[in-house]
This record gives C-alpha cells, sequence and structure tokens, in this order.
C-alpha cells in the first residue's frame, strides 16, 4: 500500500480528491446551535399547549338511585342498609320530618294579604309634612288602640267574642208571621270601632260584621282621616217585609240576619258616605272596595246599584243562598 502511495502523483491525488468533494452535501450534518429568539418565541408555543390528561372512568353498572325515605323511618344503630331495597335515613336528616304535600289555605287568606298591602300602601302615603314625634305618638296611638281590642274584659262581651261588645237580650217574638230572634244581643262596638246606634242582630251577623271591619273596611280606609272611629247604623232587627212592600216575603231583618250602614265616621270628624260618596272621588273607590269585601262574610249585599231602596245605604245579611253569596 505505501509502495501504491508513493508511486500516485500530487496530481492524480488532487483529482481524486475533487471527485470526493463533489459526492459531499451542501450543508453539514453537524447540528448548529439554536439561536436565542426562535428558541424563546418555540418555548412559548409549547408553554401554551394544553396538556391532555386521560382520566380512567370506572363505571359501576349496580349503582342506582334509592326510593325517599318516609318521614319518621330510622335505622337501628350501626345499620346501613334496609328494607326492601330501601335505605332508610336518620330522622334528623333535612326534609325528612316534613311532608312535601301542600297544606289546605287557611280561610281569610286573601283578605289577609289584602289587608296587609293596604296597610303597607297606607304607610307608605303618610303625610309627608308628619314630624318624628308626630310619627311615634301615633304609632304608639295605634298599639294603644290594639291592646284595648285585644285586652277587652270578659264582662260587657257577648257572642263569646272579647271584642264584640255589648248585651245579651231576651228572646224576640215577632209581630208577625216568620219574624223574631231567639238569641239576640245588642252591639255597641266590634273590634274597637264604636256603632253610632246599637244594632240588634243574632250573632253570626256580628261575628261577619267584625270580619267585614277588619277585612273591608280598615284596609280601605287606612290612615285617611287618622282612621276609622264608627259605623253609621241606620237599622238592625225590625220585624217587616222586604223593602217595607205590601205582600212580600220577610225581611232578613225581622230575622236578625241583617243590618243598613249609611256611612263610615273618621277619627278626624269627616265621614265616608254612601249616599254622596257612591259615584263622586276619592269615596267612590273606597265605597267600591268595602262593599266587595262584604261578599263573603255575608250572603247578601246590597248598595246603590242593587235598586231603588238602596241609594244610601249598604245591606248586609248572612242569609246564605244555593249559588253562593249575592252581591249587587
Amino acid at each position: 500500500m505505501l509502495k501504491y502511495l508513493s508511486k500516485v502523483t500530487p496530481l492524480a491525488l488532487l483529482l481524486s480528491m475533487q471527485h470526493v468533494m463533489a459526492n459531499a452535501p451542501e450543508r453539514s450534518v453537524i447540528p448548529q446551535l439554536r439561536p436565542e429568539s426562535i428558541g424563546a418565541a418555540s418555548l412559548g408555543a409549547a408553554a401554551n399547549v394544553p396538556r391532555v390528561v386521560t382520566v380512567p372512568v370506572f363505571y359501576n353498572p349496580t349503582t342506582r338511585p334509592t326510593l325517599r325515605p318516609q318521614a319518621g323511618q330510622v335505622v337501628a344503630s350501626g345499620a346501613t342498609a334496609v328494607a326492601s331495597g330501601v335505605i332508610l335515613l336518620p330522622a334528623t336528616v333535612p326534609g325528612v320530618q316534613r311532608s312535601v304535600i301542600p297544606t289546605l289555605r287557611p280561610q281569610g287568606l286573601a283578605q289577609r294579604r289584602v289587608a296587609q298591602a293596604s296597610t303597607t300602601a297606607s304607610a307608605a302615603t303618610a303625610p309627608a309634612s308628619e314630624t318624628r314625634a308626630q310619627r311615634r305618638q301615633r304609632e304608639r296611638d295605634e298599639r294603644r288602640a290594639e291592646r284595648q281590642r285585644s285586652n277587652q274584659p270578659r264582662s260587657g262581651s257577648v257572642c263569646g267574642d272579647r271584642s264584640i261588645r255589648g248585651e245579651e237580650v231576651s228572646a224576640i217574638a215577632g209581630t208577625m208571621r216568620g219574624c223574631g230572634v231567639s238569641n239576640p244581643v245588642r252591639i255597641t262596638e266590634v273590634d274597637g270601632v264604636a256603632l253610632t246606634q246599637a244594632a240588634t242582630i243574632n250573632c253570626d251577623t256580628a261575628r261577619a260584621l267584625k270580619t267585614w271591619i277588619n277585612d273591608g273596611v280598615r284596609p280601605a280606609v287606612g290612615r285617611l282621616g287618622g282612621g276609622v272611629a264608627s259605623i253609621r247604623v241606620i237599622a238592625s232587627y225590625s220585624c217587616r217585609t222586604r223593602n217595607n212592600r205590601a205582600g212580600a216575603k220577610v225581611s232578613e231583618h225581622g230575622k236578625g240576619n241583617a243590618l243598613d250602614i249609611a256611612a263610615i265616621n273618621l277619627k278626624n270628624g269627616a265621614d265616608i258616605t254612601v249616599l254622596t260618596g257612591w259615584r263622586t272621588s276619592p269615596q267612590r273607590e273606597l265605597l267600591r272596595q268595602m262593599h266587595r269585601s262584604a261578599c263573603g262574610p255575608f250572603g247578601t249585599v246590597l248598595g246603590p246599584e242593587a235598586d231603588r231602596y238602596h241609594q244610601d245605604h249598604f245591606h248586609f245579611d248572612v242569609a246564605r243562598h244555593r249559588s253562593g253569596s249575592y252581591c249587587r
């Protein structure tokens, strides 16, 4: 080999080297250093790529929802499962002790809500000129009146209700067939509201009157004129026919079931009268609200639009009709 290389001339060696270089790659295969700018950009892009993590999901085909336990079902100490496939929970678990079945709506709920809303509205419309001292005095007066209504002594009350004040009277025998009251009372005040004249009626009518005053009159009047002072009663028991017409049926007045009301008197001396206020603002809306609220507590409610006999008063009686309350 050495002998062969010694015989190769420099010219031949140069030509052979050129042949080898002609077949060499144009670019070096040795990795070059990465420029700083390119490295930073590539690193940032890689950092923003979200990492995908595969989490194994184990499905248990035996898992099923259990029936809701009944109220009062309690497991024995240490028990975890149960009878008929139902897990019994302790009675202390929220939602177990109380039934989800809705309860019946209390009677008079709608009237109480109307009264509550009207009271709130009246408070919102209190005169702006009222000073703090006047407002406090008014609130004290209202609380005092409320205590007086709720703490009435048993003596002087009738119909088993301390807020219905008056006296029991002897049975009334009618002067015509169909008249008379077996257990009449003479009412002078109902829940703190005085009657301008004592009303001789029965206890059913007295209780209906109390409901109407609290659920109809007071909410309608609110604090107007200082509130309700008294009710102007113009008729109660009277042995006569309806509208005093010959040959007509006996009036409910002849049975102690009815009374006639002509006006609501306010504490400031003003009044709301049926005759002049029914078709005149602003009393019109108040009277119509009172008229509507009487339908229910009373079986018959008649006003100025019923007939010519009731232009100046409301007629209320507790007679019941098959179709419900008769209100006109």
